[in-house]
């Protein structure tokens, strides 16, 4: 069974809450929660404010995907703020130890790769990892469409001998979601093609039967 994490970057602004109880309603199994700093990555996204509303909101469980230069600063605030996840880039700043900083509180740890990063980035980090994010889109914006060459990156992950979970962002719908089950992934990160859908809840049926 593929487990989905519907990201709420997808979602309008507008109306947050009522987008976190469409996740929670749908049988989600995260809120992906994207936070850019405009350095990292050519966007902005979301504060530890945004994330404590919707946690004391709706009762989800907060996959934090850290897309920030220097995520260390940020690591304790998120965790204090209701993150259950928390995932940081390998070629960002303080990797390993944001890395040990998450581990410490806890926290579901994840590292994640951008599409040029390749999978032997993180060999010496597997045994400290619960889960790695795979990027199959160049990161900072919604609605991109899946790099195929991504599937081989997620084999090589798993020949590499990771057990824990991968996780795979960017372009993901009904349509590549079984080739992405097919290569090792465990969760898929749905954003525009949750939120679009005219019934999130078979949809979100439709992944778990993957």
């Amino acid at each position: 069974m593929s487990k989905i994490a519907a990201s709420i970057l997808a979602a309008n602004t507008m109306h947050m809450s009522e987008a976190a109880r469409r996740i929670a309603d749908a049988g989600c199994e995260y809120v992906h929660f994207d936070v850019m700093d405009g350095v990292f990555v050519p966007n902005l996204s979301f504060g530890p404010a945004l994330l404590k509303d919707l946690k004391a909101e709706v009762s989800l469980f907060a996959d934090v995907h850290l897309m920030l230069m220097d995520p260390l600063r940020f690591v304790d605030v998120f965790a204090q703020s209701g993150a259950d996840a928390i995932t940081v880039h390998v070629e960002a700043d303080h990797f390993a130890e944001s890395i040990a900083r998450i581990r410490a509180l806890g926290l579901k740890t994840g590292a994640s790769l951008k599409p040029a990063t390749p999978a032997e980035e993180l060999r010496c980090w597997l045994d400290q990892l619960d889960q790695i994010l795979v990027m199959t889109v160049e990161p900072g914006f919604g609605g991109q469409t899946l790099n195929d060459s991504m599937f081989v990156k997620i084999r090589a992950i798993r020949a590499m001998g990771f057990t824990g979970e991968i996780e795979v962002d960017g372009g993901v719908n009904l349509q590549n979601a079984p080739l992405l089950a097919q290569a090792g992934a465990d969760t898929l990160v749905m954003g525009t093609s949750f939120f679009r859908a005219q019934n999130p809840a078979e949809l979100v049926a439709r992944v778990h039967r993957i």
